[in-house]
This record gives structure tokens, C-alpha cells and sequence, in this order.
């Protein structure tokens, strides 16, 4: 199983430093020769109190990913016959949102609105368990820009293994206010693509242990794009808008285009940049979004392909991952294609940030399966932030092995990249950042709007066996000058 006990996230905190292990990282060609599946959106309906309303259902399912029916999947359903991932929830700024979670499944779960600023009662961390046969309904007002999100499990120990079973699905942002003419007919020249790697057992099913005792957790040979396995996507315009996430439990992509042409990324995890980014490459780590534009000629025929990725260090992306590029996604041009209006020069407007806007700062040190030193208590609250203040966190990485750092409630900005300032497409809004070995990365995070002495949000590593293992802490946010005895957790 990918969860672990405490003993061993303990001693892999020890063996930090040791060099990584090989494994499965190399990956296998498939011919791309299955349309790419779209995941449908969300049905909901408008209630009497106004609020847009969405029935999701939890499952215990069987999937064919194109290697043989395959059992032990896991999907959400809202009204679509689905058996794996689950339906591209759509929710519009400033409305309020109602999610009727129902697990129908024999495990705890639950589900985090990954990127969502939220009350800590409705973000679905640890917290918020969801038992066999009840459902859990959160509601809330939408209150930031047009981004590409996700759902995901979050039951602490168990968050990899339900992820990699097909529990996740996208959560757009829609602004109706911010019309920038991109690409936008959903599935067509807006296409979502939830990347992830698998590895099958001879029958067919899913392996739920190969590769599982690498540095960062499983690794599979098998790259699998929303479900399919040798996925292709019909392209009908000049350009098309690709919606990429990261939903490995530890594998790093770095996506290119095959022919090595240029394309433009136009947003990241918490919306869209202040302008087009021209780049060849853009690496996203575990929970990581960005949205490309790609250009096509008629009758084209190029790939979305992963490089191999720079993790820095002394970390051997080669060995961990496997060298080389391999297929992710096959793009196939029309004849004919229709016309793309060109790309705008500005897309947000987004404020400049300085770190010396920051009145406080805070600092956490990664190291093997543990933050500051620690293993997550559930009943430990590990950082006390006052409402409306402007901090900046300093992350370190000190350990020889690949690591992330990923905040609840929202969005933060990077300010910089061991002393240097970001590249561009990471300067707008993140909520997941890849933080190099023996090196620090310093956010400016401001928490607004809610507060709840007695009730955290989750701080953690996003390669999810790592947080599984322990490499998570509790945070609340608070009016000033709430008394220490006012602050709680709820396992606490």
C-alpha cells in the first residue's frame, strides 16, 4: 500500500541524505491511437437561496485505460456515467457554490478544493472526513479570479493511494467580468488534461506497489491522460489552449512541444499571468497547473511531450524518472483549420509585490518526510496568522531529494527562487511550488476574510506520499489578538 507507518516516514527522515533510489522511472512508448476522453462538466442546478448546487458522488468503479479492464478504481459522479477521475466542476466568481459530497465507497475520504479561498470548515483537509454511506456538504462564495483548480482526496495517510485510484477531477474558475479572448469552447480549443503515470499488473489492473520506494514515493511507466492510455486530441482551430495539470502522486514533468517549437503560457495555478509568456518548456511538479497556448498549421501532427526534468541538487532526474522524452499527448491539426483571434498582450492585471509589503516572516526547513523538525500531529497547530497580515515564508529544502510546498486557502506569490527573482510564468498567483534541494523559496502569502480559532488549513509537501509519511503541518488563521487557550484543532 502507498500509506506508510510513522516508523518509516521516521527513518526515511534519516536517510535524507542518502542517494536516490532507481525504480520504475523510465517510461514506455504507447501508439497514439485513442480520442482523447473529455471530462464532462458538473451538472448543477440553482436552489432556492440562490447558490449553484452540485450532487457529487463517490465510487468504487472499474476503468479501461486501454491495457485490459482494470478494478480497484475509485471516481466522482455528478449525474455522468464515469468510472474513473471525475466531472470538470465550473463555478463562476462572486456566485456561492454548495458541494453534496456523498461517499459511497467502504474507505474514509474526503475531498480539498485545491487553490480555493475558503472557510477552513469547507476546504476538505484531514479534517474533514466523510464516512462510508453520509454525505458532507460545503458551501461557499467564490471570491477570486478565472483559474484552473482541482478536487482531490485529502484523508491524511491515504490521500496517494485514493488519488492514484482516480479521485480527482478539475474545478474552473469563470469570470464573466474578463472576457480576454483566449481560447475558450471547453474540449474543443480549451481542453483540460489531468497527466498522470500508472503501472499495470500483467492482468491488467492497477500495481498499487511498483516503484512505490523511490524518494518521492510511486512512479509508474505507463502515462495515462484523463484515463486514457495513447491519448490524441483532434485540433479544429489555429490555436488551441491547453489546461495542464500535474496529478502524479510524485512524478515531475517537464512538458514540451516534440518539434521543440515555441508556444505561450498564459497562466499558472491561481489565474492567468499579467501577459503571454513565450517559453519551450514549463515543469510542473505534483498539484502544479499552467495553461499553454499552442499554434498549429493545417494538417499538422505534433506532441505534448515530457522532458526530463530539472530538479537540481544533485538529484538524478535520469535515474528517478527516466531519461529522456516520452509521449504525453498527440495533436492532430484538421485540414481546415478555423481562425484563432491572436493572442492579447494583457491578461490580468495582477499588483506588483515587494518583500518589504510584508510585516512578518516565517520560516519552514524541508527535510526527508518531515517540516521545522516534525512529523503532522493532527492535534498539533503548528503556526498561529493573523487575518489581513502580509507575511513572507521562507522554504528550504535541505534535504538531496525532490520536494514541494503547497498552501491551503488560496493563493500566494513566489517573491523569489534561491535569491533570484522567478521566471516569469511563475510570477502570478501559486498555491504549489517546487522548492529545489539545498535551496529556499520565499512566498508572500496574506490570508483574508476568514478565521476560525479552532479549525486549521494544511501546509504540506505535494508529492503525496511524502505528506502521507508526515511532511504536513496545521495552520489557523485569526483575529489579532485571539489568546493562545482560543486556538485549537479539532483532533487535538
Amino acid at each position: 500500500m502507498l500509506a506508510v507507518s510513522v516508523v518509516a516516514a521516521v527513518l526515511a527522515s534519516l536517510l535524507a541524505g542518502c542517494s536516490l533510489s532507481g525504480g520504475q522511472g523510465a517510461v514506455r512508448d504507447v501508439p497514439a491511437q485513442r480520442p482523447l476522453p473529455i471530462p464532462p462538466v458538473a451538472e448543477s442546478v440553482i436552489d432556492d437561496q440562490g447558490r449553484r448546487v452540485v450532487d457529487l458522488d463517490i465510487l468504487q468503479t472499474a476503468h479501461d485505460f486501454g491495457a485490459g479492464e482494470v478494478s480497484g478504481t475509485w471516481a466522482a459522479t455528478a449525474g455522468e456515467a464515469l468510472t474513473y477521475l471525475g466531472p470538470t466542476i465550473r463555478v463562476q466568481r462572486g456566485e456561492t457554490v454548495a458541494v453534496n459530497v456523498a461517499n459511497e465507497t467502504d474507505e474514509m475520504t474526503t475531498l480539498h478544493w485545491h487553490g480555493m479561498h475558503l472557510p477552513a470548515r469547507m476546504d476538505g483537509g484531514p479534517h474533514s472526513m466523510v464516512q462510508p454511506g453520509t454525505t458532507w456538504s460545503p458551501t461557499w462564495t467564490v471570491d477570486q479570479p478565472a483559474a484552473t483548480l482541482w478536487y482531490h482526496p485529502h484523508p491524511h495517510g491515504r490521500t496517494a493511494e485514493q488519488i492514484y485510484r482516480g479521485l480527482a477531477g478539475l474545478l474552473i474558475i469563470d469570470d464573466p467580468d474578463a472576457d480576454t479572448g483566449l481560447p475558450s469552447e471547453y474540449g474543443v480549443d480549451d481542453v483540460p488534461l489531468v497527466v498522470q503515470d500508472k503501472a499495470f499488473t500483467p492482468e491488467g489492473g492497477l500495481d498499487m506497489t511498483a516503484g512505490s520506494d523511490t524518494a518521492v514515493g510511486f512512479v509508474g511507466d505507463t502515462i495515462v491522460v484523463n484515463g486514457a492510455i495513447g491519448a490524441f486530441h483532434e485540433v479544429r482551430h489555429e490555436r488551441v489552449r491547453l489546461r495542464l495539470l500535474n496529478a502524479s502522486t510524485g512524478r515531475v514533468y517537464r512538458f514540451a512541444l516534440s518539434d521543440d517549437r515555441p508556444f505561450h503560457v498564459v497562466g499558472s495555478d491561481g489565474g492567468l499571468l499579467p501577459t503571454p509568456v513565450q517559453a519551450r518548456t514549463v515543469q510542473l511538479s505534483p498539484a502544479e497547473r499552467a495553461e499553454i497556448v499552442v499554434e498549429m498549421q493545417p494538417g499538422e501532427t505534433i506532441g505534448l511531450v515530457s522532458r526530463t526534468p530539472e530538479l537540481g541538487g544533485r538529484v538524478d532526474a535520469a535515474r528517478l524518472f527516466g531519461g529522456g522524452t516520452f509521449d504525453v499527448l498527440e495533436l492532430r491539426a484538421a485540414d481546415q483549420l478555423d481562425a484563432s483571434p491572436p493572442l492579447p498582450p494583457v491578461l490580468a492585471d495582477l499588483p506588483e509585490v515587494e518583500a518589504s509589503e510584508a510585516t512578518h516572516e516565517r520560516s519552514f526547513t524541508l527535510g526527508g518526510r518531515i517540516i521545522n523538525g516534525r512529523l503532522m500531529d493532527m492535534g498539533r497547530i503548528d503556526e498561529v496568522v493573523p487575518v489581513g497580515r502580509t507575511e513572507n515564508w521562507s522554504v528550504t529544502n535541505q534535504a538531496n531529494q525532490p520536494h514541494n510546498f503547497h498552501v491551503h486557502d488560496g493563493q500566494f506569490r513566489v517573491l523569489s527562487m534561491d535569491g533570484d527573482a522567478p521566471p516569469a510564468h511563475l510570477a502570478g498567483w501559486k498555491d504549489t511550488v517546487y522548492v529545489a534541494p539545498t535551496t529556499t523559496v520565499v512566498l508572500q502569502v496574506r490570508f483574508d476574510t476568514y478565521t476560525d480559532p479552532g479549525f486549521p488549513y494544511m501546509y504540506h509537501c505535494h508529492l503525496t506520499v511524502h505528506e502521507d509519511q508526515g511532511m504536513m503541518g496545521q495552520f489557523v488563521v485569526v483575529e489579532p489578538g485571539t489568546p493562545d487557550s482560543a486556538v485549537s484543532s479539532p483532533a487535538g
